[in-house]
């Protein structure tokens, strides 16, 4: 074999090889964002309605689901900066960009709603804490249960935001996997 061949199937090799882990890239960024979208739905639907349903107290439950929200709230930020960064590293056609544009501005709402919702439970625990007592106890009129409730309801509207924005970026990251 001449030299040129030998070098032709080396950079066929190597093309090979580039492909193959960009593949396995594209593979783990959808698995990442499936896992998160899972755990977020997971929470959203099935955990926190649940802890209010069979717990014995607002407070109980309470707790359980600020220790939960907390790990999908960071998990939602950490994975969506992982996310972008992969993406910077992608490649693609003309309709692969407008796919990378939109997945990147998915990503962006999820890391954003995901930050801010944690700062907000933050806030809310310690206005409970602020409290002096379990909530359940609290009027519903007390300026720091209103303030609460208000809170709580930014909380719910930005999972909502980050669970959109992260549907959406699965879909992007699969149309371009394929």
């Amino acid at each position: 074999m001449s030299a040129d061949g030998r070098d032709e199937a080396r950079g066929a090799r190597d093309a090979s090889s580039s492909r193959m882990a960009l593949r396995v890239l594209a593979d783990a960024r959808l698995l990442l964002i499936a896992l998160w979208l899972g755990g977020a739905v997971f929470f959203s639907f099935v955990v926190a309605p649940s802890a209010f349903r069979v717990l014995p107290t607002h407070e109980l439950a309470g707790a359980l689901v600020t220790e939960t929200i907390t790990v999908v709230n960071l998990s939602g930020v950490v994975i969506g900066v992982l996310l972008f960064a992969s993406l910077l590293i992608s490649e693609g056609g003309r309709a692969a960009r407008r796919a990378r544009r939109l997945e990147g501005v998915s990503l962006l709402i999820v890391v954003v709603a995901c930050g801010i919702g944690h700062s907000l439970s933050r806030h809310m625990v310690d206005l409970r804490n602020a409290m002096g007592r379990p909530i359940d106890r609290v009027l519903l009129d007390d300026p720091a249960r209103v303030a609460f409730d208000s809170l709580h309801t930014y909380s719910v509207a930005l999972m909502c935001v980050a669970i959109i924005a992260g549907t959406v970026a699965l879909f992007a990251v699969a149309r371009r996997r394929s």
